[in-house]
């Protein structure tokens, strides 16, 4: 009786899961990098898109919002092109099924985000039958693996996300299912399929190639005659990414210029913080502050759960699962912290390059959880209870939120744009910034800006505000949004009067 009440609680909470994928999927403010899988998937790019918008005039919000639909007479060769040409680090898959989504269900920004919350769901199913897989056949920890995936906050915010991160998630788990039950059986069909997955990977993310390492250290670890199979699957899987990876090779010193941003040098105390917080906030996302001792002292209590699994697991497990696990689940963070370690940078800081390890983390806990529920009820129940209601918590106060920590650069977004609409008459100047990131941000705020808004774009060569001081006094409200120190010269010649915006 026991075991079937548990089962039809874990079930709830995966059909919980599912629905919380879909609640508010248009509260939150785009993301800088939202919108930039937008644009790039109706086909315009950076380049084309600058050109026309910072060129020293007023620009509208609707004209803002033309970039973000497929362009005018483009097709899927112009998303690959703008890739190519300007994002080659991010293959076109996701780039792909995301202008076709549009093309079927139009760019609002429920619709858009859908596709991934979608993509999202499927891994549910998947990680059960991973999990089932590993376990060889442990109902009870397979449910506990799928429920804890189902209500992990940050899968939720990533499956909010119209980004690749969720198909991140649910290629690696897919690619794990296929290379343990190839692991298995040894069968020619699930070799096949695990090199197929491998090329799905790396069409979602390079990063893909992370967990790569880890599947081959499992088989060089378990059973060194597998080796060839493995490799040879991997080779196929490679050569169907062939393409993109030779697009990749022509534009490296591109693909450096745009990543430049992970080698910025941050301290030891940082990486620590987001260490903690990364491998946390699948169980537990409220904070008090980035640099409140609160924060990471609530965090402490999962981070002991995690560890506790992580001892079970080695000590109670079947070796071959237990080395899976411990692999999948480390090995792509150390890779990312060795390097930030001996060349300096934050790769490893970032939460969403470690999306898929947390699959594995999660099947550790609900391992650790299924034997507890199984021989210590008490236990068992405590702590799910406490991993739930955390996880619960933790989703509906970012459900209701209008900006969370993942959206980075464009966190002050919606305050920005509470402060824009509450004016009138207002003019909204700005250029690209210091940092060259002005024009997602704006795309992204022109989907909540009142029509009313009207915006004076400078340009990066020959900068010049003359047409703005013959409007400026018909605004009652002039701002400067995150202006490069080249704007913030030229503004100081002006007798304008302003408020700056960050």
């Amino acid at each position: 009786m026991f075991k079937m009440v548990v089962r039809i609680l874990l079930i709830a909470t995966i059909v919980l899961g599912i629905i919380l994928r879909l609640y508010h999927l248009d509260s939150k403010i785009y993301w800088h990098d939202e919108v930039y899988t937008i644009f790039r998937a109706g086909g315009f790019t950076r380049e084309e898109i600058d050109g026309q918008l910072f060129s020293n005039r007023f620009v509208s919000v609707i004209e803002l919002q033309q970039f973000l639909q497929p362009k005018p007479g483009s097709t899927s060769f112009d998303t690959i092109q703008s890739l190519a040409r300007e994002d080659p680090q991010h293959p076109p898959l996701y780039f792909l099924l995301t202008r076709y989504w549009m093309q079927w269900f139009g760019n609002s920004v429920f619709f858009l985000r859908l596709l991934p919350a979608l993509i999202s769901i499927l891994s549910l199913p998947a990680i059960y039958y991973l999990a089932f897989a590993l376990t060889q056949g442990n109902s009870l920890v397979s449910l506990m693996a799928a429920s804890l995936l189902a209500l992990s906050p940050v899968d939720i915010l990533f499956a909010q996300t119209v980004r690749q991160y969720s198909a991140l998630t649910l290629a690696t788990i897919l690619s794990a299912f296929l290379l343990t039950k190839a692991w298995q059986t040894d069968r020619r069909a699930y070799w096949l399929l695990f090199a197929l997955s491998v090329a799905f990977g790396f069409y979602i993310h390079p990063f893909f190639a992370l967990s790569v390492i880890a599947f081959g250290l499992f088989i060089l670890l378990t059973q060194i005659r597998k080796l060839a199979s493995f490799v040879l699957a991997c080779i196929l899987g490679l050569s169907i990414y062939t393409p993109w990876i030779i697009v990749m090779g022509s534009n490296l010193a591109r693909v450096f210029a745009i990543t430049n941003w992970a080698t910025m040098a941050v301290s030891p105390l940082y990486r620590l913080q987001l260490w903690l917080l990364s491998f946390t906030c699948m169980f537990f996302d409220l904070d008090a502050g980035f640099d409140h001792p609160l924060t990471y002292l609530l965090r402490l209590p999962f981070l002991f759960i995690i560890l506790l699994a992580v001892i079970f697991v080695c000590q109670r497990a079947p070796r071959p699962m237990a080395v899976f696990l411990i692999l999948t689940a480390f090995v792509p963070f150390l890779l990312l912290a060795i390097a930030d370690l001996t060349l300096g940078g934050k790769r490893s800081t970032v939460t969403r390059y470690l999306l898929g390890c947390f699959p594995f983390v999660q099947i550790l806990v609900a391992s650790l959880l299924g034997f507890w529920l199984q021989k210590r009820k008490t236990i068992g129940i405590m702590v799910y209870t406490v991993l739930l209601g955390a996880s619960l918590a933790s989703i509906m106060v970012s459900a209701n939120a209008e900006t969370w920590w993942h959206k980075d650069l464009s966190y002050n977004n919606a305050r920005i744009i509470k402060t824009l609409n509450q004016g009138k008459k207002t003019i909204v100047i700005s250029d690209l910034g210091n940092d060259f990131t002005n024009t997602g941000d704006l795309l992204a705020m022109s989907v909540s800006l009142q029509p009313e808004v009207v915006l004076f774009l400078v340009a990066e060569n020959n900068p010049s505000v003359t047409p703005l001081l013959t409007m400026s006094d018909k605004a009652s409200n002039l701002f400067v949004f995150r202006p490069s120190q080249q704007l913030l010269d030229l503004l100081q010649g002006t007798n304008l009067q302003y408020t700056l915006l960050y």
